[in-house]
């Protein structure tokens, strides 16, 4: 049975770091007969305007290509600016049978392929969106790396017998950088270290004595300094990076303002699911589809009746920790998303709370930002003592089951049935 041709006039592109290589697929001379034309360019920028002009003359309105690392961004402005319909594929789904793979049969692989209409195009989000997701990463890549200097520090002052971080919960609070400044400045005096305590840290006095009774030395002085330097000069990097993705967030307002009614969901959780996603979620048919390009759904590895292991995507892992990171935060909470990722960790078992966070959090965003339903908030007078959870607490009480279970199943208002998390 013959194939459809789909797209009549189509180029598939080979990517790489300094060349590409192009296979024009046209149609022939006689009926059903295909002409190929392949030529190989350079990846600088007017070799590829060139390469735009040239599909463009021949007629080309279609192309395909690999989502190569970083390479394909510039392939992809060219022959976007050309007016030709650019479908940006996931390798694994092109992949070209091995023992016969070269450069030159790769781009007409690609090319047939496209051809008949057979290569799922990738999301490639607008410009507005992708200034908002280069901004979100890196702000991400400068926290880890502030985290990580903190880290450093909490290193030097555990070699140096400085356990200030096993007394105080923040090493880097108020309390503690006044006593790191000071042994930096030279002070010993575990005394006088431990006046330095604010709060209610200055009940521990005599444990901070212990806590800041050392062998530091002038060394570990100037590690702690340069640590410290690089923390405050990340930290201010992070505010200046604050203020721009704030501006480039100024389109999707709105959106951010219904997603963080979302239990667990706060401004910079919401900025990250709009610079993801685009804050369009009709392109996702059900929440389901977002957990799966999401990476929070188990693969699909099925064959003769028995399924195989099928770990999830990692394709999205700033959404997908974005998403995670949503559902811890729900874990104190008295809402409904809150209840089921306490009854989902406890069904997980201790040490598996990982899993419960999965899926917590997905199809209030999908419903939410697809409907923009507004939120009704879930006041503590509408759910049962047995599962309000304070959050000060430090273990959350024990629940009783049945009853929350008829809470949660049982009917409700419009409103909260549409955000009910399934």
């Amino acid at each position: 049975m013959a194939v459809d041709i789909v797209h009549p006039r189509v180029a598939g592109i080979d990517v790489h770091k300094k060349v590409v290589w192009v296979a024009v697929r046209l149609p022939g001379e006689a009926p059903g007969e295909r002409t190929v034309v392949i030529k190989r360019f350079k990846t600088f920028w007017r070799p590829l305007t060139k390469m735009a002009a040239w599909l463009a003359e021949l007629g080309v309105t279609d192309a395909a290509l690999e989502s190569t690392g970083v390479y394909w961004w510039p392939v992809y402005h060219a022959l976007a600016g050309a007016g030709i319909e650019v479908c940006v594929c996931n390798a694994a789904h092109m992949r070209n049978v091995p023992g016969r793979k070269t450069d030159l049969k790769d781009c007409q692989w690609i090319a047939e392929l496209h051809e008949y209409g057979l290569l799922r195009p990738s999301f490639i989000p607008a410009a507005e969106v992708a200034a908002l997701r280069q901004r979100t990463r890196y702000r991400k890549r400068l926290i880890e790396q502030r985290t990580a200097e903190g880290q450093r520090l909490s290193k030097v002052l555990e070699d140096a017998g400085i356990k200030i971080d096993s007394v105080a919960s923040r090493l880097l609070g108020e309390s503690g950088r006044e006593m790191i400044e000071a042994l930096i400045a030279g002070e010993r005096n575990p005394g006088r270290l431990a006046d330095l305590a604010r709060g209610v840290l200055r009940r521990k006095t005599d444990d901070l004595q212990m806590a800041c009774d050392g062998r530091f030395t002038g060394g570990h002085g100037q590690m702690c300094r340069l640590h410290l330097d690089a923390y405050d000069h990340l930290t201010a990097k992070i505010a200046e990076l604050d203020a721009l993705i704030a501006e480039a967030a100024a389109p999707f307002a709105a959106v951010i303002a219904r997603l963080m009614t979302i239990p667990g969901i706060g401004q910079r959780t919401a900025e990250v699911i709009v610079a993801e996603t685009g804050g369009d979620m009709t392109r996702f048919a059900t929440s389901a589809r977002l957990a799966a390009w999401a990476g929070l759904a188990p693969g699909d590895n099925q064959s003769a009746g028995k399924r195989k292991r099928a770990p999830t995507r990692t394709d999205d892992v700033h959404l997908r920790t974005a998403m995670a990171g949503a559902a811890w935060a729900t874990w104190r909470t008295a809402t409904r998303p809150g209840a089921r990722f306490r009854r989902l960790a406890r069904r997980s078992g201790k040490g598996n709370q990982n899993k419960a966070a999965v899926p917590s959090p997905h199809p209030a965003v999908h419903r939410l930002a697809v409907h923009a339903l507004p939120r009704r908030p879930v006041r503590a007078r509408h759910r049962p003592a047995a599962v309000r959870v304070a959050q000060h607490h430090s273990q959350p009480p024990p629940v009783d089951l049945p009853q929350a279970r008829r809470l949660l199943t049982g009917p409700r208002p419009a409103a909260d049935r549409e955000l009910r998390l399934l």
